[in-house]
């Protein structure tokens, strides 16, 4: 009998609070346990932003207990694909794994703010999300 692979995603953006925790969330609620899904930060904060927990419970989506953390080499070792979303993360690649950069909308850059920014960028993070779902 074949054993079969599950796909391994690690989400990293620069404090892990916000949108790498958003697209593992996003992830996890459409892969369920077809895929393993982490997310780390380069330089992680003390918590998760509540506006982006907000715009994932309006999709019925939760966190769980999620929280903050720091990128480590084993996490990196285990991934098959490193999304790293947005330009203030830098993560150095590794041979055999494969990296992806996620430039996502940044709404505060047309002036809105506040939830209605934590949607726009929710919903780009999902159109990805699923994109790359259809990939694994």
């Amino acid at each position: 009998m074949t054993e079969t692979h599950i796909p391994s995603v690690l989400f990293v953006c620069q404090k892990n609070g916000g949108k790498s925790q958003m697209a593992a969330a996003l992830l996890r609620a459409a892969a369920g346990d077809s895929v393993t899904v982490q997310s780390a930060g380069t330089k992680p904060g003390t918590a998760l932003n509540a506006q982006s927990v907000e715009s994932l419970a309006e999709l019925g989506i939760g966190v769980g207990d999620e929280h903050p953390k720091a990128i480590t080499a084993e996490m990196i070792a285990a991934a098959d694909v490193v999304i790293v979303l947005g330009s203030e993360a830098q993560v150095d690649e590794v041979a055999g794994t494969r990296f992806e950069t996620w430039t996502t909308d940044e709404p505060s850059e047309r002036g809105i703010e506040g939830v209605e920014r934590m949607r726009l960028v929710r919903d780009d993070i999902r159109t990805r999300v699923e994109e790359l779902r259809a990939r694994l």
